[in-house]
């Protein structure tokens, strides 16, 4: 049970840092206008246009209102949902799982300090703010609070998504993981058609998850390495080769009981005869030994 609550409080602690820390940024919404600014003329030279694809999306019923309602109740209760599952029936793969999404959403926090950026939606550049104009919105109508609207780079969206999608395919065998698995995708399209992000804002987090699964990795690798370098220092310690009992006797060595003489059933030497004795041709119990 303590490891259990142990677990929870670390994650916790995790959620409440990850929303609090969206709030440190101090250069304003100036800064992240003309971060956006900058940004969407980068983007044009090589990535289509996502107010194209908003708009493209927003000409089917009903799109904008189910992508903000996935944008809302997905993000924080899927990896949660990920988290418990690993924990329950996953037990040896949760702990990577979960210094790999503490990694990622540290180093998102870092970007998001360094380089404010609005998502399209306020950026001015002809993206439909479907969580004003449509809702349901996850973020208040001003950008205070818990919720920081201009911390658009990286897409955590984008980063956890694509991590609970790596993991449920690195761990289960079941069909099923490749429905959870578009988990990932249908988060980008939706980040897009909210003009929560921009496609850059994806890529970031997913290169920033690339890294903490390496180093996630590195960290599993030098922890074997230490234990191993431990458990051999121990066995030059004790003398013996590691992982044989210290009092274990050559098997040749072992006592033999010797031959029993009674009624009717005198045992000879193994190779000689047995006279007189019922089933003489099954094995004597000395030879069990001896086999």
């Amino acid at each position: 049970m303590r490891p259990l609550l142990v677990e929870v409080g670390l994650l916790a602690v995790l959620f409440a840092f990850y929303k609090w820390g969206r709030t440190l940024i101090e250069s304003g919404p100036g800064q992240a206008m003309a971060n956006a600014h900058v940004l969407w003329r980068f983007e044009r030279e090589w990535l289509p246009s996502e107010v194209g694809l908003q708009h493209w999306a927003l000409g089917w019923d009903h799109a904008a209102f189910l992508a903000n309602v996935y944008y809302v109740s997905v993000h924080f209760p899927g990896t949660a949902l990920l988290l418990i599952w690993l924990y329950v029936r996953h037990r040896t793969a949760y702990a990577r799982v979960r210094n790999e999404l503490v990694a990622l959403t540290a180093a998102g926090l870092v970007v998001h300090t360094m380089f404010p950026l609005a998502p399209p939606r306020l950026a001015g550049i002809g993206a439909v703010d479907t969580m004003l104009t449509v809702g349901p919105s996850a973020y208040p109508a001003a950008a205070d609070g818990i919720a920081n609207q201009y911390a658009a780079m990286p897409s955590l969206h984008i980063g956890w998504a694509i991590l609970v999608a790596v993991a449920v395919l690195r761990v289960s065998r079941s069909r099923w993981r490749w429905v959870v698995a578009l988990h990932a995708p249908l988060t980008v399209l939706v980040v897009v058609v909210t003009a929560n992000h921009y496609w850059t804002d994806g890529i970031v987090a997913a290169l920033l998850l690339a890294g903490a699964m390496a180093l996630v990795s590195l960290a599993g690798r030098m922890r074997q390495a230490v234990g191993h370098a431990a458990d051999a220092h121990e066995s030059r310690g004790s003398g013996r080769p590691r992982g044989g009992p210290a009092d274990r006797e050559p098997r040749a060595a072992r006592p033999v009981p010797a031959p029993r003489d009674g009624h009717g059933d005198r045992v000879h030497d193994r190779g000689g005869d047995r006279e007189g004795v019922p089933g003489a041709d099954a094995p004597a119990s000395d030879d069990l030994v001896l086999a």
